[in-house]
């Protein structure tokens, strides 16, 4: 099977809203499509939403067995709210939050989970030649999107461009886990371009233990679509458009396959007629200018889309597919808008 055998892969651990409102709450850029009533096997389908990692989950199952379907959606749950406080920068308690208070004065141990998580997000970096860096937190804080106006004064910025900060960043591994050093105070991890796909990819292996076959765990711009819709052909997923808040943009058919989308129109304000979203260019310690909006990817793996479309995005779709057929064999852009 595929998404829950690869999600496997890194070391082991030990009343619904309407769509008006979900999409107000920045619940992500794709959509799934629900067929009339008429159309749907016997089978129920089961949909709950709930808050995560800084937006909105929404978990479907379909199943011959309710009781099951709920279990298996309570358990998911658990498992996002347990990778949230692992890897969140938000909490001065999570592995990332005690390295970027610690790692620059000395090892920082962490889980053997975030450890592997760090490391892929570190070769992502290598791989892009640093256009992907988990290690920006600081300049993210700077520009502070959600909450500004206008830009920072350009010193505040200048700092943090071109300087490369994931090689400052060392990962060990160990029988007890993973140990997180850097060797620049300028680092400051910040797994979000990442770290949800990965928790997407956990919470379907999660379903699958659960005996869930078809299913879908959307959390954002970021989801894995298990099995079959109700009529035994792939999940149709429609792309938000980043023109109209209600709009649908084009459609993807897909069976145990991951999307991810990353684009400017969630998180950003309007300056000067400009606007300021939250993806970082690394050389310029600023939003990544772009002549498109937003970019989709379907990969094996949310983990591996997540970080695809962040990568991707504002660059060429020649640049993008030769990445990806060097870091990600069988992913593949899906649009650009």
């Amino acid at each position: 099977m595929g998404i829950p055998d690869r999600a496997a892969a890194p070391p082991p651990r030990a009343g619904l809203p309407t769509r008006r409102t979900l999409l107000a709450l920045g619940v992500g850029a794709l959509v799934v499509a629900a067929l009339p009533r008429a159309r749907r096997e016997r089978r129920e389908r089961v949909v709950r939403t709930f808050l995560t990692m800084g937006t909105i989950a929404e978990v479907t199952v379909l199943d011959d067995d309710p009781r099951r379907a709920h279990a298996a959606i309570d358990a998911v749950a658990a498992e996002l709210a347990r990778l949230e406080g692992m890897l969140t920068r938000f909490d001065d308690t999570s592995d990332v939050g005690r390295a970027n208070w610690g790692a620059g004065r000395g090892p920082v141990a962490v889980g053997a989970e975030t450890a592997w998580v760090v490391e892929e997000a570190l070769r992502w970096a290598e791989a892009t030649d640093g256009g992907f860096d988990p290690c920006l937190a600081r300049a993210i804080d700077v520009w502070d999107v959600l909450h500004r106006t206008v830009p920072p004064a350009e010193a505040l910025v200048r700092p943090y461009a071109g300087r490369r900060l994931h090689r400052a960043v060392d990962v060990e591994h160990g029988l007890a886990g993973g140990v997180l050093r850097f060797r620049d105070p300028d680092v400051g991890l910040d797994l979000g371009a990442i770290a949800k796909g990965y928790a997407v990819d956990r919470a379907a292996a999660v379903l699958f233990s659960h005996g869930i076959r078809d299913g879908i765990v959307k959390v954002g711009g970021d989801l894995v679509a298990l099995g079959h819709g109700e009529t035994g052909d792939p999940w149709r997923i429609g792309i938000r458009s980043p023109h109209d808040a209600e709009g649908i943009c084009g459609t993807l058919d897909v069976s145990d396959e991951a999307v991810a989308t990353s684009g400017d129109y969630e998180r950003f304000f309007e300056s000067g007629g400009r606007r300021y979203h939250h993806i970082l260019d690394p050389a310029t310690a600023s939003p990544r200018e772009s002549p498109l909006r937003a970019v989709t990817v379907v990969a094996p793996t949310c983990f591996v889309a997540d970080a695809a479309s962040t990568s991707v995005f504002g660059r060429p779709r020649a640049w993008g597919e030769r990445l990806l057929a060097h870091r990600a064999p069988g992913a593949r852009i899906a649009s650009l808008t």
